[in-house]
């Protein structure tokens, strides 16, 4: 099975290097596709795939393709596919916000599986949530998981309504614990340690934080009374967020997320 990237940006990047390290695929069954010169240059010297800057040159050989561009490039980009791709290609987008349908109307094709992953599948920590259009077969279904996978962990979702809400949820996620982060560090910093400190103190609550939360079945809230003791210092930081509405703002963030991305796909 022949698998193309087209679009070497960090996300496409970060799919092709886990694929190279699939049992699936070998060095001469992966390309990567580029328009940049540079990125072109920079990826011959990795020496892990095949890399091309002509899509005639790799397009029409692929198995399966993964669309890695950004969405407003995506009209142009299938109007210069069109011509080379088939009707048994299995094609993967990363692009969100792109519909099925959009990608099956663009290409003339019909075997389509739409997934959005996050940024940590750059460090094998992703999830990426998936669908297909009805043409994709199940082992079409299990190759494409296969190689999700590569990049973390994958869930497959019923509909494209949940493509859009993961996207509200882990797909912009990452950015809401950067910011919760980032204003940890801040106090840290105002509160008198240094810079390092800062970022020791904050980074190793939040990975300790998390390897209890999965390392067990306890529900957050569980967590939460377990750390905050009545009238101690936990249960006044927490009684602050209940008192400026902090958990509603936060659901309300990622529903605009979830409001934008099905706007995205309105649009035309």
């Amino acid at each position: 099975m022949k698998t193309l990237v087209i679009g070497a940006g960090n996300m496409g990047l970060t799919y092709a290097e886990g694929m190279a390290q699939s049992a699936m695929l070998n060095r001469r069954n992966l390309m990567v596709f580029d328009k940049s010169a540079d990125v072109i240059a920079r990826l011959r010297d990795l020496d892990h795939f095949d890399v091309y800057e002509s899509l005639e040159d790799c397009l029409p050989q692929a198995d399966m393709v993964f669309v890695a561009v950004k969405p407003y490039h995506c009209e142009d980009l299938f109007e210069e596919m069109k011509p080379m791709v088939n009707k048994e290609q299995i094609f993967v987008s990363l692009m969100a916000g792109v519909t099925i349908g959009k990608i099956q109307d663009g290409l003339n094709v019909k075997k389509v599986v739409r997934a959005m992953p996050n940024l940590p599948a750059q460090v094998g920590k992703g999830v990426t949530s998936y669908t297909e259009s009805k043409e994709v077969s199940r082992v079409e279904l299990l190759m494409v998981r296969n190689l999700l996978d590569t990049t973390g962990e994958s869930i497959h979702v019923e509909n494209e309504n949940y493509i859009d809400a993961s996207t509200g949820i882990s797909g912009s996620g990452p950015a809401y614990v950067f910011y919760f982060m980032n204003s940890m560090l801040e106090a840290a910093r105002k509160m008198g340690f240094s810079k390092n400190d800062s970022k020791v103190l904050v980074s190793q609550t939040f990975e300790g934080a998390v390897e209890l939360f999965n390392r067990n079945d306890l529900s957050p809230g569980t967590w939460m009374d377990r750390v905050a003791s009545k009238g101690g210092t936990t249960r006044a930081a927490l009684d602050s967020m209940d008192d400026n509405n902090v958990k509603d703002l936060i659901k309300d963030a990622a529903y605009a997320a979830f409001d934008r991305a099905v706007e995205l796909g309105e649009e035309k």
